[in-house]
């Protein structure tokens, strides 16, 4: 079955004569490149963790997940990132994603909804969906390319897939200033908590403060880096 499943990929990855949906106006398959791709389709994850996956049960696998990142060491890619190739397979329906987004009990889940969001909404529901995640602090153990580990935060992580061209191995396509969307009405003006955060934080005197790049102010005084769940 797992050599079906990889005929499938290869059969979804060849461009001629495709005739299947399309994201901004391309092959779902092709938002990450080539060589992302077919390590992707020769990795022992994808060719016995992924073969029989639909949308719930993705959901399970993408529960399971205890780090996000793109390739690493050799350029093996990690589990997010074979799991994110899968949803550009299965492309599920908006709704389910949303599902993804919003549960609270699985923050893998949600990192990778927001990355799946990123690749493939439309400019303005990718600010409107992803901009609420930049609330959220909850940690994340992060793959570096050299194989080692980082801690996160899922507000850095959404930050990231709205401000960088490029995250976890895998290039994006260039979002306009989110001004010139405010100015055409698409988006209204967001109003930053930095300012609730700080007259929270000037209570405690002891307390050092750091402004990352949300806009959001954290104490970091006594704060660990232990990137453990």
């Amino acid at each position: 079955m797992a050599a079906t499943h990889h005929t499938d990929a290869t059969r979804m990855l060849d461009s001629r004569g495709y005739a299947g949906p399309t994201i901004h106006n391309t092959n779902p398959l092709h938002l990450l490149e080539t060589p992302v791709r077919d390590r992707i389709t020769e990795s022992y994850y994808w060719k016995e963790q992924c073969f029989a996956l639909n949308a719930a049960t993705l959901c399970d696998k993408a529960s399971s997940l205890t780090y996000i990142g793109g390739t690493y060491g050799q350029q093996k890619p990690t589990p997010f990132l074979c799991l994110l190739f899968k949803l550009l397979q299965l492309l599920p329906e908006k709704e389910i994603i949303m599902l993804y987004l919003q549960q609270k009990d699985f923050k893998y889940l949600t990192a990778l909804a927001a990355f799946y969001v990123r690749l493939t909404f439309d400019t303005t529901e990718v600010f409107k969906v992803l901009e609420p995640l930049l609330g959220d602090w909850r940690k994340l153990r992060r793959r570096t390319r050299e194989g080692g580990w980082r801690l996160d935060y899922i507000d850095q992580f959404v930050d990231d897939l709205l401000v960088k061209d490029r995250v976890c191995a895998t290039s994006l396509r260039k979002l306009p200033n989110r001004m010139i969307l405010e100015d055409l009405g698409h988006l209204e003006v967001r109003v930053s908590p930095l300012g609730e955060e700080i007259e929270e934080i000037d209570k405690d005197d002891d307390a050092d403060v750091e402004v990352n790049g949300n806009g959001h102010a954290q104490v970091i005084s006594g704060e660990s880096n232990d990137i453990s769940d």
